[in-house]
């Protein structure tokens, strides 16, 4: 038997070496950010998706190791271990084909074959199908016994059947083959059950569909499956087969116990046996099978895709340290103000109505005017919920009236928000601010830096998956988890700055180190540099070693406390400081320079190569972020509502998700275009991920509308979006229900700004 670490080396295609290491580090308590940056030389270069997957299949295989043992001690205590069946099981790779071994073994309740058997019907069986020339009516006639429930031959052979049906589907090898054979060949149909029309409208694409289990992609899978658990579909996998000739599985299990059709007395009967073999016993349980691999597969491709959108969200741009103010839209309820300074502190909240029914749209005006001009707003930022296209024109008109400093707005997905506000978090943080408040700072926050907010929210809340409540829940929330922890790490975090959820997902720390480092800098002040932070509660060497490198110090006396380098490695820059006569401030940021040394001229047995490369790179530019430049998208005018689209439209949008079969965009109509895949570019598109990712500013057109359905068809072939057929669009007419968000004249908001910047002045 193959070695664990041996079978996930050939896996990965990697030396076991490598897979030896970074198991090694793992059960010391290292995490896999810290050895995908810190222990490139123990792991032979091993990235974070390799170590993820390792983490992953070593607890799998572990676990697979444990059921053999299980499964070989319950056969042994039997007496019924085998040479050749402890090879057997000492061969499989899977836990499937382990229970197929021991399905014989497997302590049950009583079977109608274990009560033939226990009937002494078993002889029969066998007798049966070792030679076919027998007459069954007449062999069964030998086996009649009243007292034993046989009372007569039909009843003899319905025993004996029983016994070779159980002897058929408990058969290692043929089940094995039948269940690939199945998953090669296999057609998955489905159909709307009776009186499902209607209610299950949403299904309508699978009211009378069929296709290749193998090929089924996860979004589809996943649909087929609570389409099912909904009781509006009815799933049938097979093989099609000919009406006048057996089922090709019959003839495969035919095959496999040499029963075959010539003509003698016992034929037709075993032929019936494997008939209601398949029927009754194999179909079923292998459907039952590979719909749960089905399943399986589906949760493992819609995982992967939330978790590539989950990333992309998370490192979206930052705008940075400016003044926000966060606009909560709402039409009844009003839109909720929040303005925080450059750090995310709250700094002034209202709530405006210029929407239905009250309309103050002068009053809004002169409320935001006012909280602009006596903050210094640099951006303001709008939840892309209800009304935001609504709030959006009335920031436009707030921005045109403003004086020379003129903020920018931004259009900031709300997604979670509603999550943080009611949470314990958000109460504690502002334990006397209404909760609908609370959005509006969280809204403001995420333009500032989107992952430092959002890791305040269970990942799950955030919205970017497909189907995201049918798939695994454990196996979800771990590949979030470490998603969001790939992400904080990849970016670093400002120990000084930091709020306690993202402390909390750096390598090495836990929600309690991260509050006791919140409480130990409002006692103590800022930590000056690293080495302080180990005075933490609770914060030991271990934890020290996986977090440090993360952890940021700005403007303090050491300026590689601010960037990546790992404090273990200080004295590698120090001697490269020292050999070259360059001092350690005039070392970093001279790139010229930095790229004509040799790394291999500092490496050592502790530090080499690959770690001497990173720490020239980072001195290049220390503290880099790897995120990409903030800019946003800027919404037509008078597009507003699905009903306002029309095909040929061009537009810019935000890709809000990506799936297997194509991208969401926001158009700034409420409801999110679907970009099918073969819709994404000139070329042949495999994976949707390969052109855009969310969090990207796009441009598309419409293809088509679908209001009832509320669907939107887009697309972003070059073809369809050159600049000089772009139509201009007109502003909504009053036919479109927008006359309630209709812009006052200009006197009168020029009036209404002069009176609030008058009060602004005096206060």
């Amino acid at each position: 038997m193959t070695s664990i670490n041996a079978r996930i080396a050939h896996e990965l295609n990697v030396q076991v070496a490598q897979i030896d290491a970074a198991v090694a580090l793992f059960e010391e308590g290292a995490t896999v950010p810290f050895v995908a940056r810190y222990r490139k030389e123990k792991t032979g270069g091993l990235d974070d998706t390799q170590l993820r997957r390792i983490e992953d299949r070593l607890g799998y295989l572990r676990q697979l190791e444990e059921r053999r043992a299980t499964i070989i001690k319950s056969i042994t205590d039997q007496a019924k271990l085998t040479p050749d069946l402890q090879r057997a099981i000492a061969n499989a790779q899977s836990k499937v084909e382990l229970e197929d071994l021991y399905a014989p073994f497997k302590p049950k309740r009583r079977t109608k074959a274990q009560i033939a058997r226990e009937n002494g019907l078993e002889p029969l069986a066998l007798a049966l199908l070792d030679n076919p020339s027998l007459d069954p009516d007449t062999e069964a006639r030998k086996y009649v016994h009243a007292e034993k429930g046989v009372s007569d031959p039909g009843a003899a052979l319905d025993g004996a059947r029983s016994i070779l049906v159980e002897r058929i589907a408990e058969n290692a090898k043929l089940v094995g083959d039948l269940r690939e054979w199945l998953w090669t060949n296999g057609q998955l149909s489905s159909r709307v059950q009776k009186g499902q029309t209607a209610g299950g409208a949403k299904f309508s694409d699978y009211f009378d569909f069929s296709q290749s289990i193998r090929d089924l992609p996860s979004h589809r899978a996943l649909a087929l499956l609570r389409g099912r658990n909904e009781g509006v579909l009815t799933l049938d996998l097979d093989v099609a087969s000919q009406s006048n000739r057996p089922h090709p599985a019959e003839l495969k299990i035919m095959t496999a116990f040499a029963v075959a059709d010539r003509g003698r007395p016992a034929d037709s009967w075993l032929a019936e046996t494997v008939k209601q073999a398949w029927k009754a016993k194999l179909h079923p349980s292998l459907e039952t099978d590979l719909l749960a691999r089905l399943k399986e597969r589906a949760d493992r491709g819609a995982i992967e895709i939330f978790k590539s959108n989950l990333k992309d969200l998370l490192l979206a741009a930052p705008a940075g340290p400016r003044i926000t103010m966060g606009l909560d839209p709402g039409i009844r309820t009003g839109v909720k103000v929040a303005v925080v300074d450059e750090t995310g502190k709250l700094l002034d909240t209202a709530t405006v109505y210029p929407h239905e029914p009250r309309k103050n749209w002068n009053g809004a005006l002169s409320t935001l005017a006012a909280l602009c001009i006596k903050h210094k707003v640099d951006v303001i930022a709008i939840g892309n919920g209800t009304a935001s296209r609504e709030t959006e024109k009335l920031a436009s008109d707030l921005i045109k009236h403003l004086p020379a400093s003129k903020p920018k707005k931004a259009l900031v997905s709300e997604a979670g928000a509603s999550v943080y506000s009611a949470s314990q978090l958000a109460a504690n943080e502002f334990p006397n601010l209404d909760v609908s408040l609370r959005g509006a700072v969280s809204i403001a926050r995420r333009l500032q830096d989107p992952l430092a907010e959002l890791v305040k929210i269970e990942p799950k809340a955030i919205g970017v998956g497909q189907y995201q409540h049918d798939v695994d829940q454990t196996d979800l929330a771990r590949s979030l988890d470490a998603a969001v922890e790939d992400c904080v790490n990849a970016v670093g975090v400002d120990v000084n700055m930091a709020s306690a959820p993202l402390l909390a997902r750096v390598a090495g720390l836990n929600a309690t180190i991260a509050q006791n480092i919140v409480l130990h800098r409002d006692q103590n002040g800022a930590f000056k540099k690293r080495t302080d932070i180990k005075r933490v509660a609770r914060l030991g060497p271990k934890a020290f070693e996986q977090s440090a490198g993360f952890l940021r110090i700005i403007n303090g006396p050491n300026p590689l406390d601010a960037s990546a380098v790992h404090p273990e490695a200080y004295p590698v820059v120090e001697r490269i400081s020292e050999t070259t006569k360059k001092p350690l401030k005039a070392l970093i940021g001279d790139g010229p320079f930095l790229r004509t040394l040799n790394p291999a001229h500092y490496a050592d047995s502790v530090f080499g190569i690959p770690t001497v490369s990173d720490i020239l790179a980072e001195l290049e530019k220390p503290g880099r972020d790897p995120r990409p430049e903030f800019k946003t998208a800027v919404f037509e005018e008078g597009v507003e509502k699905i009903s306002d689209l029309r095909p040929g439209l061009a537009l810019e949008g935000v890709v809000t998700n990506v799936t297997a079969f194509g991208a969401f965009v926001d158009v700034g109509v409420h409801q999110d275009g679907l970009v099918h895949v073969s819709e994404l570019a000139d070329r042949f598109v495999k994976d949707p991920r390969d052109v855009v990712k969310a969090g990207d500013i796009v441009r598309v057109r419409v293809k088509d509308v679908d209001i009832e359905r509320k669907r939107i068809a887009l697309t972003m072939k070059s073809g369809d979006l050159d600049p000089g057929t772009t139509r201009t669009v007109k502003a909504a007419t009053p036919q479109t229900g927008m006359t309630a968000t209709k812009s006052p004249s200009r006197s009168s908001t020029e009036s209404a700004f002069a009176a609030a910047m008058r009060r602004a002045r005096e206060k």
